[in-house]
């Protein structure tokens, strides 16, 4: 009996490869370089209400989430953010923070010096981090606070996090990234989902891909 021959490798399904990275320490956590990908989750509390996002933090942690990723957007927040730290210690749970900063993330790390300690990472969006000459100054703040209490920084690329002028002037030119925005508000199915490639290509298809 003849064996069934082998398919061709370019048709055998398996995972891709993984991009190559730097790693960093999140807290007790590795991120990149090889690590094991690791699951992050995100409060739903007033992180001002340090009761309830300790026990939020807590619950997360419980279920496997190794990194929680917790609002700091005004400064109520801040001052909660060293007490959330602390009340997890207390109970135990290592599990790393990450600060989520809007537009006066460099003011907040700088008037509440122990947030800046007592958080893990920072994350901070283009789109939302100054307007035009402030944003370098902004910025600049934040990776020096960074760099004083060495904690790495998370810079988003995501479609929420983009400059909202500089992305309608690139849509004005690229039919593909202006299909992408078309799906991602949902116009086409209503599925929200991102549908086209950006990059100077030209969109094959008009309707969005379905999400599962």
């Amino acid at each position: 009996m003849n064996k069934p021959e082998k398919p061709p490798q370019d048709d055998v399904a398996g995972p891709s490869a993984r991009h190559k990275t730097t790693q960093v320490m999140v807290g007790n956590v590795a991120v990149g370089g090889g690590a094991p990908i690791v699951v992050q989750s995100m409060t739903n509390t007033d992180t001002a209400d340090v009761d309830g996002t300790i026990a939020q933090v807590a619950a997360l942690s419980r279920a496997g989430s190794e990194l929680v990723r917790i609002t700091v957007d005004r400064e109520e927040a801040a001052a909660a953010v060293p007490h959330i730290r602390d009340g997890l210690r207390k109970r135990g749970i290592t599990t790393p923070l990450i600060g989520d900063f809007h537009y006066i993330g460099h003011k907040l790390l700088a008037d509440y010096p122990a947030c800046a300690e007592a958080l893990d990472k920072y994350r901070i969006n283009p789109g939302n981090v100054g307007f035009k000459n402030k944003r370098d100054t902004q910025f600049a703040d934040i990776i020096e606070i960074a760099n004083k209490n060495n904690k790495p920084v998370r810079i988003g690329a995501n479609w929420g996090s983009l400059d909202q002028e500089l992305l309608t002037k690139l849509m004005d030119e690229n039919t593909a990234l202006a299909e992408s925005a078309r799906c991602a508000r949902g116009d086409a199915r209503g599925d929200g989902a991102v549908g086209a490639a950006v990059g100077g290509a030209r969109a094959k298809s008009s309707a969005c891909p379905r999400t599962r």
